[in-house]
């Protein structure tokens, strides 16, 4: 007996998705008026503050550079970040606000963590409470959470501007980008999700840890710290990081039904709106619905799979006839690994959502999950993260994608492929595709790799099909900057730690880079007015075309690989074999 998803379950994805439309448009109007220059109704108060930095930084607002500049400026601030936050882990012992008395963690760590935040990657090897103190964790890893998450947002706006303007020389400057988005829209939205998530009784203090005496009389230190103000950042910036080992499952870190869903929302929230911002700034909002029409089908199809493979559950648990318990929990649907105070819609929504973006945030273990449905969050990352994806990196994914879409429609119609009045030609493809097909090179190299080196099997729990997932899972969420773990594979060793940072610098600057070089070509174009032949990119036809490609590159290059993990193990539970 199998058990089939419930109304409350779809009703819920169909609220979620509805409160964030309609928090699209607003949210991306003042985005657009963010980024332009325009005043808002925070200019009274951050004016100030916003001019005071650019005096003490030397900074000429209305300086453009060109993509080669904002591409310098965006490495040159990144490795300035990585020295900084490697330099506090390694002298946290002798740092204020450690309560716990936390020594430095060691090098290969330590690499691991700069890395992994500066690319707002946020991929934990280490346990938060147990490893990192309260200082580490509000000017380290929260602080990286604001500055990598503002930095997404600068470069989708650059790109916006490539398409945006014609015949110029600029794509923006970086670090008035930067700063707006940390100003006038990161801290704003983090201080109002803060309070929120204190007011449901999330922690937000300094004390080291609470000492508690349970039922049976045993003595229990419960950990504690400024949690909300690191939480609220790392769902609005799709950093993922979390104070507790386990993140969002932990009680403190997710202490109700309620917000569970106001997280999940945050991490969708600005992804989303900068669809409309897109749409805005181009003078033509149809061109960005259109996008995020293509990111919700894709979205909708995730969850709907996973929750439809997690409500089924595993068949053989009732075949096996172990015990009535396991039977019965069974039809049930799958609830391993699973909050109880959730449920399976809300914990797979949860899982599809956080890779869907490039968020590490989890509140179930992904490595629980029934293979079809631990495949989802697989394929999402593999996709791009495109589908809304992290702030700012979503949006300029899915353009690169859409690149790509109309240069195969050009191909079937035998015309120069166009977009939004802009001819694309050889070098954008080029560029294009660079960007694209470094995340697949990256992945497959390090898990080739991984598949042979002794050293490496040694951090698997499992084996078959299941182990070679773990290992899957784990490069994938490195190269698309997700940051979630399947569980299951010890990764805090030396040769993990080393291989994982590489694949996350890979996945974040080697898109980075060639998509700023297809902004500086865009940019300097001239726009022709759409005739009769150009191809609408406002409509389902385009929309149809866009999902298309995602699913099929993603599918062409990742299903041997997928083939290799979920697809056979699911196979295997068919036949009644676990692993």
């Amino acid at each position: 007996m199998t058990a089939s998803p419930t109304m409350d379950g779809w009703l819920l994805i169909a609220l979620f998705l509805l409160i964030l439309t309609l928090a699209t448009r607003p949210l991306g109007g003042y985005l657009k008026r963010v980024f332009e220059g325009e005043r808002t109704w925070l200019s009274i108060v951050l004016g100030p503050v916003e001019r005071g930095f650019y005096k003490l930084a030397g900074v000429r607002s209305n300086e453009d550079q060109t993509w080669i500049r904002y591409a310098t400026a965006m490495l040159i601030f990144s490795l300035g970040g990585y020295v900084l936050l490697f330099a506090i882990q390694q002298l946290q012992g002798w740092l204020p606000l450690n309560p716990q008395g936390f020594g430095a963690l060691t090098g290969d760590l330590s690499l691991n963590t700069a890395v992994s935040f500066v690319t707002n990657t946020n991929w934990q090897s280490y346990g938060g409470e147990a490893t990192m103190s309260h200082g580490t964790q509000m000017f380290g890893l929260a602080v990286q959470n604001f500055l990598s998450a503002a930095t997404g947002i600068a470069l989708a706006i650059a790109l916006i501007r490539g398409f945006a303007r014609e015949k110029g020389k600029g794509l923006g400057n970086f670090w008035v980008d930067m700063t707006r988005a940390t100003l006038y829209v990161l801290l704003p939205l983090a201080i109002l999700l803060a309070l929120f998530l204190v007011w449901q009784g999330m922690p937000q203090n300094f004390i080291g840890a609470s000492e508690a005496t349970t039922l049976e009389g045993a003595k229990q230190l419960i950990a504690q710290g400024p949690v909300a103000s690191q939480v609220a950042i790392k769902m609005l910036g799709t950093n993922g990081g979390g104070f507790f080992n386990a993140n969002a499952a932990h009680p403190f870190e997710n202490p109700t039904a309620l917000a569970n869903f106001v997280q999940m929302l945050a991490i969708f929230l600005i992804s989303a709106a900068l669809t409309n911002t897109f749409g805005r700034m181009v003078k033509n909002e149809l061109q960005g619905w259109a996008i995020y029409s293509a990111m919700a089908v894709l979205f909708l199809a995730g969850a709907g799979a996973s929750f439809w493979a997690e409500s089924a559950g595993n068949p053989a648990f009732a075949s096996m006839g172990i015990d009535q318990t396991a039977s019965l929990v069974q039809s049930g649907g799958n609830m391993e690994g699973k909050e109880a105070r959730f449920g399976i819609a809300a914990s797979t929504l949860f899982a599809t959502v956080t890779t869907d973006a490039s968020c590490g945030a989890v509140n179930a273990m992904h490595d629980s999950f029934t293979p079809l449905g631990g495949a989802v969050p697989l394929v999402n990352i593999m996709l791009g993260e495109v589908v809304f994806g992290g702030v700012g990196s979503g949006l300029y994914g899915m353009l690169l994608f859409a690149v790509v879409a109309l240069f195969i429609a050009g191909l079937m119609v035998g015309r120069t492929p166009e977009y939004l009045g802009k001819k694309i030609e050889a070098r954008e493809i080029k560029l294009t595709v660079l960007s694209i097909l470094c995340m697949p090179l990256a992945l497959l190299g390090f898990l080739a790799v991984a598949s042979v080196s002794p050293v490496a099997l040694k951090g698997l729990a499992n084996a078959g099909p299941h182990g070679f997932s773990e290992m899957l899972y784990a490069y994938t969420s490195a190269v698309g900057n997700n940051g979630s773990a399947f569980a299951g594979l010890t990764a805090n060793t030396p040769f993990w730690n080393l291989t994982l940072a590489a694949a996350m610098m890979i996945g974040r600057f080697a898109v980075i880079v060639p998509m700023l070089a297809v902004a500086g070509s865009l940019v300097s174009k001239s726009k022709s007015p759409p005739t009769s032949g150009s191809f609408p990119t406002d409509g389902p036809l385009f929309i149809g075309l866009l999902v298309a490609i995602v699913v099929i590159v993603g599918g062409l290059t990742y299903f041997p690989a997928l083939a290799l993990g979920p697809v056979v193990e699911h196979l295997a539970m068919l036949a009644g074999s676990t692993f």
